[in-house]
């Protein structure tokens, strides 16, 4: 059995280091964002001194210990990395210069994150951010082994989550390697079908295609009653998901549907930026509002069935087009012109509905893996965790 490791106070191993600079309004400066749960430190944005508004801030020194007051609770805390040497944060946040000749930044980088710590800073005081305070992180308690052995943890830990890493981005390769080949093989169908069948300009099928309002929405604050607000993260899998909905007032509602009101059988096609050029059958009654990014399209439906085209739309057919018709290169975006001209092959509404049956069957395969890729990732999420608690305790 291992010997417990001893613990120590961070008081013997950090020293708050609190220094303040006048920022210059002709410089250039970098500020950092501070990730909740302990999931490291990115650059927030740049911008100019002039646009600096506190002209008293800290430097940030590469290798600091950066714990952000507010959000210290739910592990707004990390290491300041290389290439964040140099940014400035208010006086909102606490730096700390680490003695790397007891503690390894890596150690206590991977120990911020494990629950123990968690633990120490929740019980202390309530939750209001003043709870946090640079005495309270001094105070706070950490497993010590010699420093040979902390880098030898580390190792350990970074080989199993280079693991942990590998084992999503192969899960998600093969999620999206079955998606494409269903499209593929949808767009293949349609592509037979265009040499036997008459081709229309979408436009000739539909009695609309817009797009939401050019107008930001206000979301109401949550619990609060109103209407449903769909955007591209609620087109999922080819259907409407309410998980996650954000709302908006009955007024607001009024303004967003005054072009056109989305029903049972529309379709809805996503037109901007990477998520561009996904389809979703409209497959509720609900009331629901739907963003400026998001195409409605309005099936005539003695013509032409919603689950046919919106299957159509997510079809390497439809894709492969609508990839060399975007335009933009900061945001790529296809505009409503160009999808209004999206060519479709007709076949006879019953054909229409045995195809549907037939794609149907396939998506709910696509849709099968991806639940599962879902629990596994949950599965693999909780692998990191396990392996920390056991690595502190000095079980790896």
């Amino acid at each position: 059995m291992n010997r417990p490791w001893p613990k120590e106070r961070l008081g013997q191993l950090l020293r708050h280091r609190k220094e303040f600079a006048t920022i210059d309004d002709l410089a250039v400066y970098r500020r950092p964002r501070v990730q909740l749960h302990a999931q490291g430190i990115v650059l927030r944005d740049e911008l100019p001194g002039a646009l600096v508004k506190t002209k008293q801030q800290q430097i940030c020194r590469a290798g600091e210990l950066l714990v952000a007051e507010i959000d210290a609770k739910v592990g707004g805390i990390g290491i300041v990395p290389d290439a964040l040497g140099g940014a400035i944060v208010s006086s909102h946040y606490f730096l700390f210069q680490i003695d790397e000749t007891k503690l390894d930044r890596r150690f206590l980088a991977a120990f911020v994150q494990t629950r123990t710590f968690l633990d120490q800073i929740e019980a202390q005081g309530s939750t209001n951010y003043a709870a946090i305070r640079p005495a309270d992180v001094l105070g706070y308690e950490i497993p010590l082994p010699p420093i040979v052995e902390q880098r030898s943890v580390v190792a350990r830990i970074e080989e199993l989550a280079a693991k942990i890493h590998e084992a999503h981005t192969l899960r998600h390769e093969a999620a999206a390697e079955v998606a494409a080949l269903v499209a593929s093989k949808l767009g293949a169908r349609f592509t037979r079908l265009s040499q036997t069948l008459p081709v229309h300009p979408l436009e000739e099928l539909t009695s609309h295609i817009v797009d939401g309002p050019h107008k930001t929405p206000q979301y109401l604050p949550p619990g609060s009653p109103g209407i449903p607000f769909v955007t591209v993260k609620n087109m999922v899998s080819g259907t409407l998901s309410f998980a996650e909905l954000n709302y908006i007032s009955e007024d607001d509602h009024r303004v967003f549907a005054r072009r056109c009101r989305p029903e049972y059988g529309d379709v809805l096609y996503s037109k901007d930026g990477a998520t561009r050029g996904r389809p979703c059958f409209v497959d509720t009654e609900l009331e629901f509002s739907y963003f400026v990014s998001v195409a409605l399209i309005k099936p005539l439906r003695d013509r032409l069935d919603g689950r046919y085209l919106a299957h159509l739309l997510g079809s390497s057919w439809i894709r492969e087009r609508m990839t060399v018709k975007s335009r933009g290169d900061m945001i790529p975006h296809i505009v409503l012109g160009e999808i209004r001209a999206f060519p479709v092959p007709l076949p006879p509404l019953e054909q229409q509905h045995r195809m549907v049956e037939e794609m149907d069957a396939l998506q709910a395969q696509v849709n099968s893996l991806r639940q599962m890729q879902a629990d596994s990732d949950a599965e693999l999420d909780a692998l990191l965790p396990a392996v920390l608690d056991r690595a502190f305790k000095g079980e790896l």
